[in-house]
């Protein structure tokens, strides 16, 4: 029987495959989770050991270290693809290029923003927050890392033709990660000292996210496709 592969054939097919290159390619989540783990670590030793401070900080803390982690396999993202010709090939099939980013940004995310969400409540401890602070923590970053995944797959595109772009992506994107990590921080702030202004900055954080959903994998297939002529 001949015909169109269903679209939801070929989209659980790319998700699997780019999620297992995520995994493997560079250590993947491991690699995220101990970068993640050595700020979070080296922190303490720099402030000293006030305790009432660190959970003062903490929360910012943990935003701070999973972007930074974020940004380690960004420049992955279309980089193996373009050396390989799968890129040319996913410009060549007539699939919608946005939703094959979205695919793209979503099965990273799986692979290395995901860990980094569940290590938090853990790595939390090292910075004596309450659980309550180490639960709002938490969300937010469940919440708020795939925008910064979906902000970084637009320089990972723009970058995608140089070799060494991986500190080019991180400049492009971090000043677009900054409403990301002020809506994050500020909502687990609002949990620890009063509970009932937690809902606006998190509504702010998830509109960020839903925002970042469409003009992200739109404003990245541009690029890949400027890069490709």
């Amino acid at each position: 029987m001949s015909g169109p592969t269903p679209a939801g054939t070929w989209v659980g097919a790319l998700f699997a495959r780019e999620l297992r290159l995520s995994v493997r390619v560079g250590g993947g989540a491991l690699i995220g989770v101990l970068f993640f783990l050595a700020v979070i670590t080296v922190i303490p030793f720099g402030v000293g050991p006030d305790l009432n401070l660190l959970a003062r900080i903490g929360p910012a803390v943990l935003w701070i270290g999973a972007l930074l982690a974020t940004l380690l396999g960004l420049d992955r993202l279309f980089q193996a693809d373009r050396d390989d010709g799968s890129l040319d090939l996913m410009l060549m099939a007539g699939r919608p290029l946005e939703l094959v980013v979205l695919v793209k940004c979503l099965a990273h995310w799986a692979g290395t923003g995901l860990p980094l969400v569940i290590a938090a409540p853990v790595l939390a401890i090292f910075l004596n927050l309450e659980p309550l602070a180490t639960g709002a923590v938490t969300l937010t970053l469940a919440v708020g890392t795939p925008a910064l995944t979906l902000i970084g797959a637009i320089g990972a595109a723009l970058t995608v033709s140089l070799r060494r772009g991986g500190l080019l992506l991180a400049v492009l994107v971090i000043p677009f990660s900054i409403p990301v990590l002020i809506f994050g921080v500020s909502a687990a702030d609002a949990a620890i000292t009063d509970p009932t202004p937690f809902l606006t900055p998190f509504l702010f954080l998830c509109a960020l996210t839903l925002v970042a959903s469409v003009v992200g994998p739109f404003a990245a297939a541009m690029a890949l496709r400027f890069s490709s002529d």
